[in-house]
Formats: structure tokens, sequence, C-alpha cells
């Protein structure tokens, strides 16, 4: 069930953790593009410094519950901010939060269910693959490279499961990445 709510200049750019999503992002905002910041990030740095309960490796449920609604709300924000046309990149989408619901065997709700039909991205979403060479972890990405490439297949299985077609950035230097996703974009109008 698509509907009419489709934001065909809100493009996501996703993936497993550590893949050059950030330093992607930076890079376009640099050529004057907006970007909206990752959800999954900020929640975890905002419970750290409060030591709140709402993290994965606390409570996982809570964790995804909140990165979820605010995702929806920073879409819903970002639509009333938007005017024309011009592309907007997510960093991560609320499907990401349905993402990590799968890798942990935490149930959806209708409501959840329903706000993915209804809300929707660019059919088009930016997938950045695994690599090994640029992956790190720090004190908000604590998964290893085996937990990173699995996320990157259930983000894979996710987005179709939803009707999302995704377009894989080959891994480049970041200016090329950015090339390659405008590229795509002018080549792809909507």
């Amino acid at each position: 069930m698509k509907s009419n709510k489709g934001h065909t200049s809100f493009y996501i750019i996703t993936g497993g953790p550590g893949v050059g999503k950030t330093t992607l992002l930076d890079e376009l905002h640099s050529r004057g593009m907006t970007v909206v910041p990752e959800i999954a990030r900020e929640l975890i740095k905002e419970q750290q410094d409060i030591d709140g309960p709402a993290l994965p490796w606390r409570d996982k449920k809570l964790y995804m519950e909140l990165m979820f609604h605010r995702s929806v709300e920073s879409f819903e924000t970002t639509i009333q901010s938007s005017k024309g046309s011009t592309p907007i990149f997510f960093d991560r989408g609320f499907l990401d939060a349905i993402c990590y619901a799968a890798l942990e065997g935490i149930p959806i709700d209708q409501e959840m269910k329903t706000l993915c039909e209804i809300l929707r991205y660019n059919p088009n979403v930016f997938i950045l693959p695994p690599w090994r060479e640029i992956y790190r972890t720090d004190e908000q990405r604590k998964q290893d490279w085996n937990e990173a490439v699995f996320t990157y297949n259930k983000m894979i299985e996710t987005y179709r499961s939803y009707q999302y077609d995704l377009v894989e950035v080959p891994k480049m230097l970041v200016q090329e990445r950015g090339d390659f996703i405008m590229g795509f974009i002018k080549n792809n109008p909507m």
C-alpha cells in the first residue's frame, strides 16, 4: 500500500555501521545540500549523557521505539520545512529502526507498519556496502565486522520488503561517491 504521502526529493543514505555514511553526508552538505542527521547516533549520545535506559545494550525495545518515532518526527518536520524539489538527504530513515527490530527479534506493531507504508521517501535508496578497510568501532558503534555485514544484508531485505529500490554506492573516494549520488539523481528525475 503506497500512498500519496511520498516525498520524491527525500533521499535515504543507509547501510550497515561504519561504511562512510556520515562522511558522505558531510560531503553532500559541503555542496550545499540539506542533510538530516542520523537519529540513532543522537539517541545513543543522549542516553549515554543521562545514563538512560534506551540504549541498544540496555533496553533494545525502548531504543528501537524511540529511534523509530524520532525518525518519523524528523521526516514530518522536514516536510514542514522543505521547499521545492531540491534533494534532501537523510542519514538513515525510519525503516532502519524496523531493520534493527528484525535483527533483534523485536515485534513491530501495526502502527509502525502502517507509517512505513504511508510515509514514503524517494523510491531509490542509496545503500553503502560493508567496507572493511574503513570500518571502525567507537563509543556509539559497538558492532563487530560480522554484525556490520549481517546488518547490511538485513537492510537490503528490509528496504526491499517495503518496495524501495536500492542503489549501491561504490567504494571510492568520498568526492566520487558524492558525484555518483548527484549524477544518479540528475539522470533519474522523479
